[in-house]
């Protein structure tokens, strides 16, 4: 460090500084700045102002010394991730400054003590001082290298807001520049969604999970005439069959054990706005027909009651499933599915967005620093992007969020390694990720590979139906319930 550098003191205010106040001893702050050359004084403050404000007007009346005080609100004096966050923010601050940086650590707990030499050996450079009544002032000679800091940041950041950050709602003012993308194909689709968002006509948004169909259907809302109005979201596979009549639609109180007080429907909810039923290809052929007749005469009759509700909303539809195959195939309305799909938006999957990977990881990645100022300095490394390159993304753009946050939050440093985002992956069992790449030219036994495709979508549709094989075998295409047991039979699925 150059002799000519700005030197700056930091350190915590402790119990001793406060009480020098009352006359004695002078506490272990003032005696290190009557004892070493310093141009600045940054000190942080976990006690109540009311206590520190007259120790900071009598240092100052001591010292000739600019002294900014910062105060840092810490639910435990000992909680290492608050006191791990509070010292590295500004520790960061100041040495962007390029000052010399020195740490008393003599005042605050042992976990503070601790956390300053961690982060004054390993990623802030800096000399350290103690005082004591029997040794005085003095510089410290910590006699070890710390190999690596790891301090993951997942460690600084509280519960609520991981929850908040792996939450990873759809912005309430998501807009189409919310949407990145260089794809000609998502381009052509920003544009088509801008011009219906200004038509009132129903809106069919079609695409795999996690390929953005809610920040489509938040941003038609907010660049259209409704976006005053309410925008209300439902995923309509998410809600019981009991309660579906009522989710949508309302009940009076006392219209079912459980109705305890009248409720309003998401229909009634979004009156004048837009109402977002994700999921739509999940809703049985008996709802069916009510929404149908929603839409048609814009009226409902909310669940136990006998008077008939008017209502006015912009009605935007998403689902992942194949709407006009499943009413070919009598599974879904055929006069619903015209009236829903008027505006039709196919987005396609994260893999077919050619060009976008990487643009969309580094946006994403800068969207997690924006949210919490822990992960702000993260990047990708070279290695790291050719592996985001190579996955295959079943799970599209959030899948993507979802592994940058967790590779962010657990590793060590500010730059991500491959080896990071391999972690942060999940992983399909081998079998399952490689069944349509396997090599041929070494012999593969197809009759096992085709049972354990069967057994684990036959399986999945029982479960998904409750064992009820009429249904199970609509779902996987076959002709009636007596084939899917011929199938079972011969796979020996019980």
């Amino acid at each position: 460090m150059s002799a000519g550098m700005h030197k700056t003191l930091i350190s915590w205010i402790g119990g001793n500084d406060l009480k020098a106040t009352g006359g004695g001893e002078s506490g272990p702050i003032l005696s290190t700045l009557q004892a070493v050359p310093i141009d600045s004084v940054e000190l942080l403050c976990s006690y109540p102002a009311e206590r520190v404000e007259p120790y900071l007007v009598w240092l100052r009346g001591l010292v000739d010394v600019p002294i900014e005080a910062h105060y840092e609100s810490l639910s435990s004096p000992v909680h290492f991730g608050e006191i791990y966050q509070a010292a590295n923010k500004h520790l960061k601050r100041l040495a962007a400054a390029d000052a010399q940086l020195s740490i008393l650590l003599s005042p605050g707990t042992p976990a503070m003590q601790a956390v300053w030499i961690l982060l004054g050996k390993t990623r802030y450079p800096a000399l350290f001082y103690q005082s004591s009544l029997e040794q005085g002032v003095q510089q410290v000679e910590v006699p070890f290298e710390i190999a690596a800091e790891y301090v993951p940041a997942a460690n600084a950041i509280g519960s609520d807001k991981l929850l908040q950050l792996a939450g990873q709602k759809v912005p309430v003012d998501a807009a189409f520049d919310s949407i990145v993308t260089q794809s000609e194909r998502m381009l052509a689709l920003k544009a088509q969604a801008q011009i219906l968002a200004h038509k009132q006509v129903p809106v069919l948004i079609y695409g795999e999970t996690g390929t953005g169909k809610e920040l489509f259907a938040r941003a038609i809302h907010n660049a259209g005439s409704r976006a005053e109005g309410p925008f209300v979201a439902v995923n309509c596979g998410a809600i019981p069959t009991e309660l579906i009549d009522s989710v949508l639609f309302g009940h009076k109180k006392g219209a079912f054990t459980g109705a305890v007080a009248d409720r309003a429907g998401v229909f009634q909810q979004a009156h004048g706005g837009t109402l977002f039923l994700d999921e739509f290809g999940e809703l049985t052929a008996d709802v069916q027909v009510r929404l149908l007749r929603v839409l048609q005469e814009g009226t409902f009759t909310p669940v136990g009651a006998s008077k008939e509700h008017k209502v006015d909303v912009r009605l935007v539809t998403a689902t992942h499933r194949n709407l006009m195959q499943e009413v070919s195939q009598g599974r879904f309305r055929e006069d619903l599915f015209y009236r829903i799909a008027v505006g039709v938006l196919h987005l396609p999957p994260l893999r077919a967005r050619e060009g976008d990977l990487l643009l969309l990881a580094e946006a994403l990645l800068a969207g997690i620093g924006r949210q919490d100022p822990g992960l702000s300095d993260k990047k990708i490394s070279a290695e790291a992007k050719n592996l985001i390159l190579r996955h295959s993304w079943r799970g599209n753009v959030r899948e993507l969020q979802s592994t940058l946050l967790r590779a962010a939050l657990w590793c060590q440093g500010d730059l991500i390694y491959a080896a990071d985002i391999d972690q942060a992956l999940f992983k399909l069992a081998q079998q399952d990720s490689d069944i349509m790449s396997m090599d041929v030219s070494q012999g593969i036994d197809i009759q096992e590979i085709i049972s354990h495709v069967a057994t684990h979508y036959v399986r999945r549709a029982l479960a998904m139906t409750g064992q009820n094989k009429t249904r199970a075998a609509s779902l996987l295409g076959l002709k009636s319930q007596q084939t899917l047991t011929n199938w079972m039979d011969k796979y020996g699925i019980k």
